[in-house]
């Protein structure tokens, strides 16, 4: 029975990678309030704008906000899914140009401490999507839970989000240990987030290179340095994205570069990445998580 599920989850989410080359991006960066949401979605909405065909997980599952930030209405959300309510399907909402999200709880505290009898339920619920798409990118939480590690770890891309701050510079390091030292993640795009200049972003990649360096076998590129730009506020208040709002603004010509150069990453060579990995490399660590699905 073990293995019937687990082949029905695995060859569920591969069909849906294998209806195209889906690149799956993780945006991260261990500490809150860097700014990972507004990479992820002006990343998206560049992307879409050029052709691209893009799908956003919302997965801070506690404190989702991705919705709001695009100034759309979430009737259902993943808390449903899990609930039973509804499918995945059913919850997918459309931003501009396109742009499919999947919308997250906000302020339910069940919702941030999932069981793992439920993590695998979330991720099962995947397998029944149809959707042909080229990039899905997954906002995670701020922290090191298990499902910020997860979704790392599904990835092709992990872009590491991180300010010129002590907190940030720590808390992204403490992301790359775990990931490189236990689940053997080695490759990190780092973005430079509301910097005051190019170099000013250069000396903070500096910084993370150093330490990283010392104690770590990761390698670290330097993706985009994304300027303090007040438009990104005001876009904010309006609901709005800045590459929408103020096309022609500082930030968003360097979040529109971003966009671009991430579509041109290379799809690893060795196996990785691809949610199917997600949930084959979820049951092969944590084997006491299908059998409490089971239970379940």
């Amino acid at each position: 029975m073990t293995e019937n599920i687990m082949y029905d989850q695995a060859s569920g989410l591969r069909r849906m990678t294998q209806l195209t080359s889906t690149k799956v991006i993780t945006v991260t960066g261990g500490k809150g309030g860097v700014g990972k949401t507004n990479i992820t979605l002006n990343m998206a909405i560049s992307m879409a704008r050029q052709g691209k065909r893009v799908m956003v997980l919302d997965a801070d599952l506690g404190l989702a906000n991705v919705d709001v930030m695009l100034g759309l209405r979430a009737g259902r959300n993943l808390s449903h899914v899990l609930a039973g309510v509804c499918e995945l399907e059913d919850i997918i909402i459309e931003g501009p140009y396109g742009v499919k999200i999947i919308p997250s709880a906000s302020g339910t505290q069940n919702m941030a401490e999932l069981t793992p009898a439920q993590h695998v339920g979330l991720i099962r619920a995947f397998s029944n999507l149809q959707h042909e798409l080229d990039f899905f990118i997954v906002d995670t939480a701020a922290g090191i839970s298990d499902m910020v590690l997860s979704f790392a770890r599904a990835a092709q891309d992990v872009v590491i989000v991180v300010c010129d701050e002590p907190t940030s510079i720590t808390d992204a390091y403490a992301l790359m240990k775990i990931l490189s030292r236990e689940y053997d993640i080695q490759r990190f795009k780092i973005v430079a987030n509301m910097v005051r200049s190019y170099r000013e972003g250069r000396d903070l990649f500096i910084k993370l290179t150093r330490v990283t360096e010392r104690f770590l076998d990761a390698n670290l590129e330097l993706a985009a340095c994304i300027p303090l730009d007040d438009n990104v506020r005001q876009a904010v208040k309006r609901q709005k994205l800045v590459v929408e709002a103020f096309p022609h603004s500082p930030a968003a010509l360097a979040l529109n570069s971003l966009a671009s150069k991430a579509m041109t990453w290379p799809l690893p060579h060795h196996p990785g990445g691809h949610l199917e990995f997600f949930v084959e490399r979820l049951l092969v660590h944590k084997p006491r998580v299908m059998e409490a699905f089971i239970r379940e």
